[in-house]
């Protein structure tokens, strides 16, 4: 049977816009998802805005909007960013819904129902300058546990101790500053401490649901422990699941003024949108929930909520006769160059900025995937290991194996292939371990370790290429079955690269799809080469280099990157309204320039320019710079030109040598310290090369000294 599939990721809180970490955890689960929808599994993708408790109901009052306002506001943000990340949502809901409210109270009653809710008269800190009960995330003060300061009331950040606010030392309001006093209120609680619950979750984190170090984390909270004074805990205590009005929140059925605490009903809103999901496309909901349904249930989420995650919500979902979570799959932290993300420092990354700035999505997705594994581990985000990787593997490996054979194929052979080369396509899988391997590795998370076969892979493929120099067959017409079989095996070998890199580059995928005429992806395909005589199209620029200056940009701070933006036409302002976002924030480069961007010329003064077909005839490195290459042009003269050209970090000089371009003859000579330059090749960019740069090239049948014009 095949497997069917209930995917989340943690609930984004409902009063700020998207971060980094959420983008990260958003596309780690996605290339997942995406990777069992290539094996033809059924999956449904699903999230929710979390939109209720007491924060939110803070903000809205200090900006004086309805807590409602604030949370569809927030809301309307959102599609921009999913859309620009290739983000595949089945759905995305709200936990201030109709289905939430059902489903809360629902599961609320059959605890109930099983002896597990208990009321109790609590004393609880209430703010006496703001006149309302402080949530637990309002009161600061010592840890009791090690006395590190500035601690919430729920948890300690420095040795995490999990604890009732009213045990700390030396609280404050957060909101006022006041001293808390201690009032009573009668509360609910979730009875977790019952034999049967911690029977149940004995069963269920301890035996292969969870990684190796949530699952001792979770043992850790089950068993007890014992703190740095020996000091030892006795295990689970029970879960207080109320809070008193004024609160945003839903309503406890039977208990006028009291509210759910925003984590009972917030992990509920996985099911509420996945029941809003099944009545837009007709499905039974109640397939998706019953304890024996034959759906997996799976959740991503940050190593900050795995308490939640990992005892609560299994055990309210159980004892409320709901299908318990098959995995909860747990990541660790995102940093910038090992520092903690923070904007005032420069350290973090605005993934609406990254947009904006034409930076394309499919370079983070694959970096932060070339650093993601299945363990509880925190990714850095290195600029300069950006910059690198995404040029030598997706340009340099990656799109260099299509640029480099398929116009040969197009001109020469009408874009048909040759018969497979077996020898070659076995060849190739010596140095990787195959596409078998890789989807074991997707299967378990391991990204970083599938694209590194991938990119085994495609050394092995341009490899291959170099050995064969198509450019040196194509000036041979006594080895023009060579150049075909070549080129033909080449491409081959590219459309297995973009179907093993499709989870991760869905939109690269896509673009290859219809440059090689190929069927929707499939991972099944990998067992079948293209077949003899299958027609590509012309090839189109698949991806351009990160310009290092991009990365500047998006590291601006915060005062300079709004002059920037401010001051940047191609960067479109962030609307603060609903349907904020810009329509093109997900285009895969920076914008063009107007074709007016400089003064108008006429006829005359554009024919001054000599412009002429040169073919490179040698091109070496130039020792002592790290821009220049030096070429040996032929212009038809009878003579050798050389000319010194700053395309060094854009091409390799093998492959540019027997390649025809353009170059301005008439340009006068210019001396340099590495010798006389006398002239110029051309090529396109767009300004200052924030999408690479790409020597033009003319069609077949030019020739060299051949005039522009």
């Amino acid at each position: 049977m095949s497997r069917r599939l209930f995917v989340t990721t943690a609930l984004p809180y409902a009063n700020g816009s998207f971060h980094i970490g959420h983008i990260m955890e958003y596309i780690q689960a996605d290339i997942w998802v995406r990777f069992q929808r290539m094996q033809g599994r059924e999956v449904h993708f699903v999230c929710a805005d979390d939109a209720h408790g007491a924060p939110i109901m803070l903000k809205a009052e200090s900006e004086g909007i309805s807590p409602k306002e604030l949370v569809d506001r927030i809301a309307a943000e959102r599609p921009a960013y999913l859309k620009g990340f290739h983000i595949s949502f089945d759905h995305w809901h709200s936990t201030d819904s109709p289905e939430n409210v059902e489903l809360s109270q629902d599961v609320y009653r059959k605890l109930r129902a099983a002896g597990l809710i208990a009321t109790r008269t609590i004393e609880q800190f209430y703010d006496p300058v703001k006149g309302m009960f402080l949530p637990d995330r309002y009161i600061k003060g010592e840890c009791p546990k090690c006395g590190a300061k500035d601690q919430f009331g729920d948890s300690c950040e420095v040795c995490g101790a999990v604890y009732a606010p009213t045990e700390l030392k030396q609280p404050y309001s957060t909101l006022t500053g006041a001293t808390p006093v201690m009032r009573e209120s009668e509360h609910f609680f979730f009875k977790l401490s019952d034999p049967r619950c911690v029977a149940f979750l004995r069963e269920w984190a301890l035996e292969g649901r969870l990684q190796p170090e949530v699952a001792n984390k979770a043992r850790e909270w089950l068993e007890g422990s014992t703190d740095t004074a020996g000091e030892r805990s006795s295990g689970l205590a029970d879960w207080d699941i109320s809070r008193d009005a004024p609160y945003f929140g839903i309503p406890i059925p039977d208990a006028p003024g009291k509210y759910f605490y925003v984590w009972l009903d917030a992990p509920i809103g996985y099911l509420a949108s996945l029941k809003a999901h099944c009545a837009r496309r007709g499905l039974d909901f109640n397939a998706f929930i019953a304890p024996d349904a034959d759906v997996e249930q799976v959740h991503f989420i940050g190593k900050d909520i795995i308490y939640f995650h990992t005892l609560f919500w299994p055990a309210m979902l159980k004892f409320a006769g709901y299908k318990v979570p098959d995995r909860v799959n747990v990541h660790g932290f995102i940093t910038v160059s090992g520092e903690k993300m923070s904007k005032s420092r420069g350290t973090g990354i605005s993934p609406l900025r990254y947009l904006e700035l034409g930076m394309n999505p499919e370079w983070l997705r694959y970096y932060l995937a070339a650093k993601l594994n299945a363990r509880v581990e925190d990714v850095d985000f290195n600029p300069d290991d950006f910059v690198a990787r995404v040029n030598a593997d997706l340009v340099g490996k990656l799109v260099n194996i299509a640029s480099r054979c398929a116009g040969f194929l197009v001109k020469r052979f009408d874009g048909a292939l040759a018969g497979l080369d077996h020898g070659a396509h076995e060849g190739f899988a010596k140095p990787w371990a195959g596409p078998e391997a890789v989807a074991t590795l997707y299967e378990q998370r391991e990204f970083g370790k599938a694209l590194r076969e991938i990119m085994q892979f495609a050394d092995a493929v341009n490899q291959y290429v170099d050995s064969e120099r198509p450019w040196d067959l194509a000036k041979d017409p006594a080895r023009t079955a060579d150049l075909h079989r070549c080129c033909s095996t080449a491409l081959r070998a590219f459309r297995d690269l973009s179907l093993l890199l499709a989870p991760v580059m869905p939109e690269m995928a896509e673009r290859v799809r219809e440059f090689m005429n190929l069927p929707a992806a499939d991972w099944a395909a990998l067992a079948t080469p293209l077949p003899e005589g299958h027609r590509i199209n012309a090839y189109q620029h698949l991806m351009t280099r990160v310009d290092p200056k991009q990365l500047d940009a998006l590291f601006e701070a915060p005062a300079a990157a709004a002059s920037t933006a401010s001051s940047s036409a191609a960067a479109p302002a962030k609307n603060s309204k609903a349907g904020a976002g810009s329509a093109s924030a997900a285009a895969p480069g920076p914008a063009p320039a107007s074709a007016t961007d400089g003064e108008t010329i006429d006829i005359q003064t554009f024919a001054q320019v000599d412009l002429r077909i040169a073919k490179i005839v040698s091109a070496e490195h130039v020792a002592g710079s790290d821009k220049l290459l030096k070429l040996s042009l032929d212009l038809g003269e009878g003579r050798l030109r050389t000319v010194f050209s700053g395309i060094r970090a854009h091409y390799a000089p093998e492959q540019l040598v027997g390649r025809l371009t353009v170059a301005v003859a008439n340009l006068a000579p210019r001396k340099m310290k590495f010798g006389l330059s006398e002239g110029m090749v051309l090529a396109a960019s767009f300004p200052d090369d924030g999408g690479g740069v790409f020597l033009l090239e003319p069609d077949s049948g030019a020739q060299p000294g051949m005039k522009v014009r």
